[in-house]
Order: structure tokens, then sequence, then C-alpha cells
């Protein structure tokens, strides 16, 4: 003999409505709180690269850096060309993180690929 399965959950009439609940207004995702505490990282290639070639900034650069790479983030940007007083980093604008770093000296005659924006301070 075979019986239909019974559902656990308690049937809906058609009459009845179901309600979602209301996203609360004022709330903020915990992925956004991520998103805004996290600062910019850099990758062991590149902090060897600005070691290398001696490609500093100052915590105002720095901090202005982070700024555009997160406003370009709001705009849409996976991974972005950055250009600091002729210096060059490729960043990972998706993963907050430096990628490579270029001294002017060797932007001069670079292609740069796989980009989708351009941060120009």
């Amino acid at each position: 003999m075979v019986r239909p399965i019974q559902p656990i959950a308690p049937t809906i009439s058609p009459n009845q409505q179901i309600q979602k609940a209301a996203p609360k207004q004022g709330n903020v995702s915990f992925r956004e709180i991520l998103e805004n505490q996290q600062g910019l990282s850099i990758s062991k290639h590149a902090a060897d690269r600005m070691q290398e070639r001696n490609i500093q900034f100052s915590s105002e650069e720095w901090q202005s850096i982070q700024d555009k790479v997160k406003e370009a983030k709001q705009k849409g940007v996976k991974d972005a060309l950055v250009v600091v007083d002729g210096n060059a980093m490729v960043v990972s604008v998706k993963n907050n993180t430096i990628i490579t770093a270029l001294n002017q000296s060797e932007t001069d005659k670079k292609v740069f690929t796989n980009i989708d924006g351009t941060i120009l301070l």
C-alpha cells in the first residue's frame, strides 16, 4: 500500500496571504559594515614592488587613494589603474587590494590591460 507524503509545514489556503517582513529603515547590512571598515590592503607582490622601487605615500595620499577606490567601487569598477604623482598601481577594487605597483620610469611605455577604471590623483 502506497501512502502519499504529507507536508511538514502547514498548508496555506488560497485566501491567506503571506507577508514578508519589511526591511527596517536605517539598518545597514553586515556586508556594508565590513566594506566600510576594510581599508585598502597590499598584496605581497605589490609590497615587494613598492619596496624595490621606493614607492611611498604620505598618510594624506593614502587616505585619498582609499577614498577614491571606495568611490570607484560604488560606481561599479572592478579593477582600476591608480596613478599618483607618476607612480601607478593596479588595484582590485572588488577585493580592496593593490595588486602591483610601478614607478614613473616604468609606466612610460606600458600598456595596462584588464582594467575597467582609472583613478588619477
